[in-house]
């Protein structure tokens, strides 16, 4: 037996080897940069609890796909997937035969399960009674909406693709299921630069969104309480989601997936006779589906994708959308004074993006800062969760320009 022999061929078949050949080609070069960006994303999300609870999962599944050797995803069975001169052209068996671990997860993105059942359980964890109570939140929830278009166009004017520009654009809706679900339609390729940057940004949000609100409303408005809003009966939180779903999918038949998992879970919530079932839904499923949704979100971060200047773009455009989506919210929020003759502070507006309840929580600190005796929180929370449904219909749009 040649000890030699064998721990050369050991080392030959070694990630070291492959990320050592790295220092003469471009793929060992990014190999290592892509895993320095996994070990600052496991420190944002572990020391900074920067979304912890996916950015963990996106971190690792980049650590692992940028793994030389390892074959637990293969960017190359998923370009074939997507070519249509290509025998492995949308074919799933091709990918359970050759693929990795990693690639039969990104199955469950691609076929936009993963993001349909995040929906379902944030459906089951939000209360929609004070968008009830309120109806015209949804003019805030719609408002928030404006980053998107606006990063849309300019996207377009930086030279992406229409659909690429949409797939970036959602990123001001705050809403990362939402993105991961319009990305994985619509330009694949960007999927893991814009979750990056889409969950970066919600976790950014107490910083980011304070500036603004200061810049767009005066002390006196910020000074602003509002009434207690009506109790919502039983029946109207019965019948929501019902209508939401109906109306919605007739109107934008592409966002029946992503509306009508919303509103389910919210129903299993609301019914009173499917207390089991909303648990599972709110804890143990959505904890499962969030491990194999991140995980797979991270595992396209391949640095031939990822290293590029588009990336560069996306984080800047996606900052763009973010805010003007902030100030589309907080404008709408200034109209509504008006109109009520300075019964609605304009705070609330800024949570029309839908990152819920952290918006919400932001704009009651605000409210807070300049009257410590004023509570925004619930007044905010009809906004943040009309926001929900409006990332969902813009998404739904887009798909309809795009698709």
């Amino acid at each position: 037996m040649d000890i030699g022999a064998i721990l050369l061929n050991l080392w030959a078949d070694s990630g070291f080897a492959a990320i050592a050949s790295g220092f003469t080609s471009a793929t060992g070069w990014q190999s290592l940069i892509m895993l320095v960006i996994a070990c600052v994303l496991l420190y944002l999300a572990i020391v900074k609890k920067f979304e912890p609870l996916l950015l963990v999962g996106i971190a690792f599944g980049c650590l692992l796909t940028n793994l030389p050797n390892a074959g637990l995803y293969h960017q190359v069975l998923w370009d074939a997937f997507m070519d249509p001169t290509d025998p492995g052209y949308h074919s799933f068996g091709q990918i359970l035969r050759e693929g990795g671990l990693l690639d039969i997860f990104y199955i469950g993105v691609k076929t936009s399960l993963y993001p349909c059942l995040i929906f379902m359980g944030v459906g089951a964890m939000t209360d929609f009674g004070p968008l009830l109570s309120n109806p015209r939140n949804l003019l805030l929830g719609a408002a928030a909406q404006l980053g998107v278009f606006a990063a849309f166009f300019g996207g377009i004017c930086l030279g992406f693709t229409g659909p690429e520009a949409a797939s970036i654009g959602i990123i001001g809706g705050a809403d990362g299921p939402t993105a991961i679900f319009l990305t994985t339609q619509l330009a694949p390729h960007l999927l893991g630069a814009i979750a990056v940057a889409a969950y970066s940004y919600m976790a950014l949000i107490p910083l980011i969104q304070p500036p603004i609100m200061r810049l767009l409303t005066t002390d006196r408005q910020r000074k602003i309480k509002m009434v207690q809003t009506r109790r919502v009966s039983k029946t109207e939180r019965i019948i929501f989601p019902v209508m939401v779903t109906i109306f919605v999918a007739l109107l934008l038949p592409d966002t029946a997936p992503l509306v009508g998992s919303l509103m389910l879970g919210n129903l299993l919530r609301e019914t009173g006779c499917t207390d089991r079932l909303s648990d599972t839904v709110q804890n143990a499923m959505m904890n499962i589906i969030t491990v194999l949704l991140s995980t797979s979100v991270g595992a396209t971060m391949v640095g031939s994708n990822f290293l590029t200047a588009q990336t560069l773009k996306i984080v800047v455009l996606g900052v763009v959308a973010f805010g003007i989506s902030t100030a589309g919210g907080l404008l709408g929020g200034q109209v509504m004074r008006i109109l009520t003759r300075d019964q609605v502070n304009p705070l609330i507006g800024s949570a029309g993006v839908s990152a819920v309840p952290m918006a919400a929580r932001v704009s009651n600190r605000e409210g807070q800062r300049a009257n410590p005796s004023n509570f925004l929180l619930m007044h905010a929370m009809g906004p943040n969760v009309a926001g929900v449904i409006g990332s969902a219909v813009a998404a739904g749009i887009l798909l309809l320009l795009f698709q």
